[in-house]
């Protein structure tokens, strides 16, 4: 499923075309993987994936692992998380993606409402 929902990528650009890859990926030890960071180099993708201990003959974190690009990849996880607390968003209760989509924006508009007004 990994390669399926990266081919599924597209990045809107200012001009022209968006583009199927992002420059780097996050992701946790669960992705330390060979064939996750193979097809990774095999598209140019810089992996921000830390080691797990004792794989591939390494221990720890590989060198050249960019902390600051993993610790920024905690944002989205919070996001996440407080969506699957929003009932209506966590249960999946809209069966229609585009009725679900518009519930996600919904609570995306209602999280940016409350920080903005305290």
């Amino acid at each position: 499923m990994f390669e399926a929902a990266l081919e599924a990528v597209r990045i809107p650009q200012p001009r022209g075309r968006p583009r199927k890859r992002p420059k780097q990926l996050a992701g946790d030890k669960a992705y330390d993987v060979p064939r996750i960071r193979a097809w990774l180099r095999q598209h140019r993708i810089k992996d921000v994936i830390p080691r797990k201990r004792g794989s591939h003959g390494e221990s720890g974190r590989a060198s050249g692992f960019d902390r600051e690009a993993y610790r920024r990849r905690n944002v989205v996880e919070r996001c996440i998380g407080w969506l699957k607390e929003c009932r209506r968003v966590g249960t999946r209760f809209e069966k229609l993606a585009v009725n679900y989509l518009a519930m996600l924006k919904l609570a995306m508009i209602q999280l940016c409402l409350r920080r903005l007004l305290g």
